[in-house]
């Protein structure tokens, strides 16, 4: 299938692959008990199943589908039968022979879900809950074709907005430009993946895992927000909450991840590795603002921002890089105090100067 500029758009990495990887949306968000349980339903389909916590799992149906007698969208439908039955979890399915076009055509699937009302009133035969992304590369291009840069999963607002101002303000555009080009524009790293997931191209596997423990928070703005100080302030209002509830329960982590949701529904998820396991408030504080301002949101219009702690480990197990810096020393001796002071007066006893009330 030719696009503009004489390119041409490939598909999955071998032509015609049969789709066989579901990503799945569970909603709304399950608790850690019930999302155990329903990893343990994907895992009746197949053993391949990669958590992406705290509401997503990657799942490759491709050894299953013989054994059922069904394609993988109808093994989708199942999965949602059985989520719903069980737990009384709906989710949102996207098919595809890849994760990236999986995790694309999910985020379809649930925007299509959201106005199911509509979809009956006007006497669709389809609630638009499993989405499915044929496997040739014709039917892949389609798919693609208009999808801002935006859509496609791991690209930015910053990335996005240097695309666009270059003129590639779609999938198609991007698919059809010289690889060459877009490495002088956005580097020879960054522009040979964009360039791959443009043309629908993504050779990362379904990776069996199990989900690492973890903790998170949200908070949602009473209106879109486009101001990056109070951005920072809910993210300093998240982690300090975090950061008790890591200390009472004796844990610390060993990453991060920010969630940040736009006004178009649309969210970007970034992960930062921290230097050592902890559960002090500044070092988690710290990594939040380095994953925001990565981001180079600017002008973006913010709906909520989610802080997730991951990789939880028992503290007394954890090491400590000892250092001889007062001020280091200070932070950590008031906040015991002030832990102290929540645990006899309340968790409303002491805040940061910036809190930001959770709405």
């Amino acid at each position: 299938m030719a696009l503009p500029g004489g390119g041409r758009a490939v598909g999955p990495e071998r032509a015609g692959e049969v789709p066989h990887v579901l990503y799945v949306r569970f909603h709304p968000a399950p608790g850690e008990d019930v999302y155990q349980g329903l990893l343990t339903l994907l895992g009746e389909l197949t053993p391949v199943v990669e958590a992406l916590p705290p509401d997503a799992a990657l799942a490759d149906v491709r050894g299953a589908l013989r054994y059922f007698g069904r394609d993988a969208a109808g093994l989708a439908e199942i999965v949602r039968v059985r989520a719903l039955a069980r737990y009384g979890v709906d989710c949102t399915v996207g098919v595809a022979a890849n994760p990236l076009l999986a995790r694309m055509a999910a985020h379809e699937a649930h925007e299509a879900h959201e106005a199911r009302e509509v979809h009956e009133a006007q006497g669709a035969q389809e609630s638009g809950a499993v989405r499915t992304v044929p496997g040739d590369p014709d039917a892949v291009a389609a798919f693609l074709a208009g999808k801002p840069p935006i859509a496609l999963p791991g690209v930015g607002p910053a990335t996005a907005r240097t695309l666009s101002a270059y003129g590639l303000d779609s999938a198609a555009r991007i698919a059809a430009a010289p690889l060459s080009t877009l490495q002088r524009i956005l580097g020879a790293a960054t522009a040979r993946r964009v360039h791959a997931w443009a043309r629908g191209i993504d050779p990362a596997p379904v990776t069996p895992n199990a989900p690492a423990r973890a903790m998170g928070a949200e908070h949602r703005f009473r209106r879109d927000e486009l101001d990056p100080v109070r951005r920072r302030r809910a993210l300093l209002t998240l982690a300090d909450g975090l950061g008790v509830r890591l200390r009472t329960s004796g844990q610390v982590a060993a990453a991060i991840s920010l969630t940040v949701r736009y006004a178009d529904r649309s969210t970007t998820t970034r992960t930062r590795t921290l230097t050592e396991p902890t559960a002090h408030t500044p070092a988690l504080t710290a990594a939040a603002y380095a994953l925001h301002d990565a981001l180079g949101l600017q002008r973006a219009r913010v709906r909520s921002v989610a802080l997730r702690v991951e990789g939880l480990t028992d503290a007394g197990l954890a090491s400590h890089q000892l250092t001889f810096d007062p001020a280091d020393e200070k932070s950590r001796r008031l906040e015991a105090a002030a832990d102290r002071a929540r645990a006899r007066f309340g968790v409303s006893a002491v805040r940061p100067a910036g809190f930001l009330d959770v709405a």
